[in-house]
């Protein structure tokens, strides 16, 4: 597994720390692979923590599994893909009631720079709807600091 480092960097973990945007990527029974958005956490660099909705494939596929990738993009051309053992460390998400959203904890196996030369990603972003930009923000900080606890 040339290139997987056992923490993640520097630079991903500054990225993280305050709470950012991300795709996670479970597989199912059948083997293929499922993906969901998500916000996540790192705590430290071996630990990421993030959201999983209770009633999506992803809790299924985690609780049967125990294992969960995660894929950031950031700015500056960040691109990673961390991948390690998950459980949950959370039921609920009080700032995202009534939605039934709980907290998993990854133990990082191993994370992988994603980016390549001459390419730039664009970073994961969510756009709120005019009118409620300033209360999703507030929800979305409100999730990160929760998160943390």
């Amino acid at each position: 597994m040339s290139g997987v480092l056992k923490e993640m960097p520097e630079n991903l973990v500054s990225f993280l720390q305050p709470g950012a945007p991300a795709l996670l990527l479970t597989a199912g029974a059948d083997g293929y692979p499922s993906s969901a958005y998500t916000w996540a956490v790192a705590m430290d660099s071996k630990r990421l923590r993030f959201a999983v909705d209770s009633k999506g494939t992803a809790a299924v596929n985690i609780n049967a599994s125990g294992l969960a990738g995660v894929h950031i993009i950031g700015n500056g051309n960040l691109a990673y893909l961390v991948k390690g053992k998950a459980k949950k460390v959370k039921d609920s998400l009080e700032a995202v009631k009534p939605s039934e959203m709980m907290v998993y904890e990854m133990e990082l196996l191993g994370a992988r720079d994603q980016s390549f030369p001459g390419v730039t990603a664009k970073p994961f972003t969510y756009e709120w709807l005019e009118g409620e930009k300033e209360e999703m923000a507030a929800m979305e900080n409100a999730v990160f600091s929760e998160m943390k606890e």
